[in-house]
């Protein structure tokens, strides 16, 4: 076996991952709807008139459409649902499962929420996502007593006693493991990995456990014969990079030996912010041009108000498409100054608009702002004055 990179000192770094958070915060919602299969996915609009309030909601097999599913209860997902499905798939694995609308609001709210209990038990948190965070627990007072687990499971009954949902939580020496660690025991486990335990616990899991390691990257190292994380660290480091490369290849060979020095970071800036849509049908740039006039001007309306609520500005400013063929196009344009205004997002997007292929169909709109900055920056440049004429294109 390969001589073990050198290993710093031993940390306690806990990974938290909600459990089916948006399906969870929508079962506080309807508690007679728990352990049953629900999959959220689509818009109120899309889903029509069921009475919720009621007791009649929309059932999976009824929908039509080109939705997705966010996320599913666990019920849902032992039918082989899952996120980023298309809703008509999910709909002939599991016909009769509930159907409820995405209400990004009420999440986020939530998230705010379990963010604020961990906050007082443990302060240095690095934000993941609405349904994720890294702690450290090292910087806590206590945070090491049974490598974490006594932490672990204070912070667990908290969120729960104060939001009524669960949450697994990965303690390890470093990120990468604790990552995978969290997934050891879902829903509402804890799980505990020490340095020592490397061979035993996480070489005989599959390379795609390792976060950063893709279906396409794990079918490449199945056909050079690595199935598993154990496999993978028995390479030399030097033919891992003559098959991908000096920094996958490296980063790879430190990965297998659980080697991962970043810090929990508890403050950092967004360097772009974005909207998008996908169709419930798909629309054509001429044909249906008003609608999506509207949708384009409110996804930059959008945009901005994100941008303004969150107190950054941006400079380059870009589109995406999806067309029918799935097929992916963007395009951006960089201003002379920052900004945060809606009509100077909507005019200059449009320009990247006017230099897109636009004679397919199209499935999937979105905006985005880049190169950001804070609002209050003394260093800022003014917008442009003049924006660009308005296209006459959507």
């Amino acid at each position: 076996m390969n001589e073990s990179p050198s290993v710093p000192g031993i940390r306690r770094i806990a990974h938290l991952d909600m459990d089916a958070f948006y399906a969870s915060v929508e079962l506080l919602r309807y508690p007679e709807l728990r352990g049953l299969p629900v999959v959220i996915g689509g818009s109120r609009r899309s889903l029509g008139q069921a009475d919720t309030a009621a007791g009649q909601h929309a059932r999976l097999r009824d929908y039509v459409g080109r939705g997705v599913v966010t996320t599913a209860t666990y019920a849902a997902r032992a039918f082989g649902v899952h996120s980023a499905m298309g809703l008509m798939n999910a709909a002939r694995l599991c016909p009769d499962a509930i159907l409820l609308p995405v209400d990004f609001d009420e999440y986020r709210r939530y998230s705010r929420l379990f963010k604020a209990v961990i906050a007082e038990l443990a302060p240095v948190i690095e934000d993941r996502g609405v349904d994720e965070v890294y702690i450290d627990f090292g910087a806590t007072e206590g945070g090491s007593e049974l490598g974490g687990r006594a932490l672990a499971l204070r912070i667990q009954h908290a969120i729960y006693q104060r939001t009524g949902l669960t949450c697994s939580i990965g303690v390890a020496p470093n990120k990468l493991i604790a990552k995978m660690a969290s997934e050891f025991q879902k829903p509402n486990g804890v799980s505990v990995v020490y340095e020592s335990e490397l061979a035993q616990r996480i070489w005989p899991l599959p390379c795609r456990r390792i976060h950063g390691i893709g279906p396409r990257l794990s079918a490449r190292l199945e056909q050079l014969g690595i199935g598993s994380i154990g496999e993978l660290a028995r390479c030399e480091r030097g033919w891992l990079v003559q098959h991908f490369g000096p920094n996958q290849g490296g980063w790879m060979y430190q990965a297998a030996w659980g080697w991962d020095d970043r810090p929990v970071v508890t403050e950092s800036e967004p360097v772009s912010m974005s909207r998008e849509t996908t169709f419930e049908r798909d629309l054509h740039a001429v044909h249906d041009r008003a609608e999506l006039r509207r949708l384009f001007t409110a996804l930059c309306e959008q945009v901005a108000g994100d941008l303004q609520r969150h107190g950054y500005v941006g400079k380059t400013i870009g589109i995406k498409l999806r067309y029918d063929n799935f097929q992916r196009a963007t395009r951006d344009r960089t201003i002379d100054g920052y900004t945060n205004d809606a009509a100077l997002i909507r005019r200059t997007a449009g320009l990247c608009l006017k230099r897109a292929p636009l004679e397919r169909r199209l499935r999937l709109l979105g905006v985005k702002v880049a190169g950001l900055v804070r609002s209050d920056s003394a260093a800022l440049e003014s917008a442009p004055t003049a924006p660009p004429a308005e296209l006459s294109l959507f």
